[in-house]
């Protein structure tokens, strides 16, 4: 397909991303300005809020200030009071991301990935530029820098990364096509494969035992809830309004919960701790979900790690099958070579380091502010449990990987063995097959 081509899609691809994303923040203020106000509030701040909702679910730090009157109303003192505000409601960062992964993908098949993905990440840079300069507000400030170049980060990062996964898994007739073969030759590229499959399940494990773990507080725990939301003395639409928010935080939560069953936990203000070891909690805002935190916590809670390393284990056996598949294919594979050390030793360790580092990520970006003082520090620490991860992980795909061959790896191998050869293509760049 032309380039110019796929960079327009790429383009309107990262518009749309950026409208409904502009929409899904526009409409419920819509909605609460009508119904709470009587169409009697000003409609001139509608926007301005909208996009600084929109910039804060793209990781745009955003500074507040609320006006002295308000201050004296809720009791906390006589003076304006200024206080950041970066923990971000990651609901719409991670809309983004499935959706700028997908386009580079769709780039990356066409033939031009590198290209859908900067164009893309150019446009998404444009529209957060022209978003800023139209949403001026005096309670909300952001960085006019920060404002353009994190939601543009949000959309390039993982519009880049599915480009380079769809090329690689496809083929581009370029750079990743070389790099490829140059590994392939050396019995390398399948390692690459198997590494970057198990990195996929360890992180999808990752998510969905912390969204097990959300899910199984808020139930035990549904009835602290459900008074936190009476104590709030909130309206229907208030109380509409407050759920959509916690919603949007849903994925931050995610990422508090899968913190909490790997081991080092999170905080909730600064000093607390909120671990599986321990416990530690000081005054805590009065948001419903937060309710779902226990004030203690069983060490017996620590097993509840294995489940990464039982994620692990099914990393480990992905990993494994995709290298089985590579070796056997390739022209010099026999049943006694079909599994050598060092390409398993390769995705171990890709497997090990792109876990932690994605993990790493998750926890940069589900942590922040929300509010002064000892609110200032909400989140998991990203060195620690990217550490934990890891570590868990890695025992678990060691244990799939160098284990005994099981009776269908070995039937699989015997296979592979007795297929016809052909020892004079083997070094041919063109008759290399791709694993996918």
């Amino acid at each position: 397909m032309n380039r110019l081509l796929v960079a327009l899609l790429a383009a309107f691809d990262a518009l749309v991303a950026v409208g409904v994303g502009l929409a899904a923040a526009l409409a419920p203020l819509t909605v609460l300005w009508a119904v709470a106000f009587d169409g009697g509030a000003d409609w001139g701040a509608l926007w301005p809020a909208a996009v600084r909702l929109w910039q804060a679910g793209n990781l745009v730090p955003l500074d507040l200030t609320l006006p002295a009157e308000y201050a004296a109303a809720t009791g906390m003192g006589t003076a304006d009071i200024a206080f950041p505000l970066s923990l971000a409601p990651l609901a719409f960062a991670a809309g983004a991301a499935v959706f700028a992964a997908r386009s580079g993908g769709r780039a990356a098949g066409a033939g031009a990935g590198l290209t859908g993905a900067a164009a893309g990440t150019l446009t998404v840079a444009a529209l957060a530029g022209v978003a800023a300069a139209t949403a001026q507000s005096p309670i909300a400030t952001v960085a006019p820098w920060q404002a353009i170049l994190l939601p543009a980060l949000v959309f390039g990062v993982p519009a880049l990364g599915g480009a380079l996964a769809r090329a690689w898994r496809d083929g581009d007739d370029g750079p990743v096509d070389a790099l490829f073969v140059r590994l392939d030759r050396r019995g390398y590229a399948a390692a690459v494969t198997a590494a970057g499959r198990a990195t996929g399940i360890g992180v999808a494990a990752f998510v969905a035992v912390g969204a097990l773990v959300l899910a199984v507080a808020v139930f035990a725990r549904g009835g602290d809830v459900v008074a936190l939301y009476q104590a709030s003395n909130v309206d229907a639409l208030g109380a509409a309004a407050l759920t959509l928010g916690q919603l949007a935080y849903l994925p931050t939560l995610v990422v508090w919960a899968a913190s909490f069953a790997a081991g080092p936990g999170f905080e909730l203000g600064a000093g607390s701790t909120v671990a599986a070891s321990g416990t530690q909690l000081g005054v805590v805002p009065g948001i419903p979900v937060l309710a779902a935190v226990p004030p203690q916590t069983p060490p017996a809670l620590l097993l509840v790690a294995l489940l990464f390393v039982a994620a692990g284990v099914l990393a480990g056996l992905a990993a494994r099958r995709a290298l089985a598949a590579g070796v056997s294919r390739r022209p010099a594979a026999s049943a006694e070579a079909a599994e050598p050390v060092g390409p398993r030793l390769a995705a171990l360790g890709g497997t090990v380091v792109a876990s932690g580092a994605a993990v790493a990520i998750l926890a940069v970006v589900a942590s922040g502010a929300f509010g002064p003082g000892r609110l200032a520090a909400f989140g998991p620490e990203p060195g620690p449990l990217a550490l934990a991860f890891a570590v868990q992980i890695g025992i678990g795909a060691a244990i799939a990987l160098f284990g005994p061959r099981t009776s269908g790896q070995q039937r699989a191998a015997a296979q592979a063995d007795d297929r016809p050869r052909d020892g004079g293509r083997a070094d041919e760049a063109e008759d290399l097959p791709r694993v996918e």
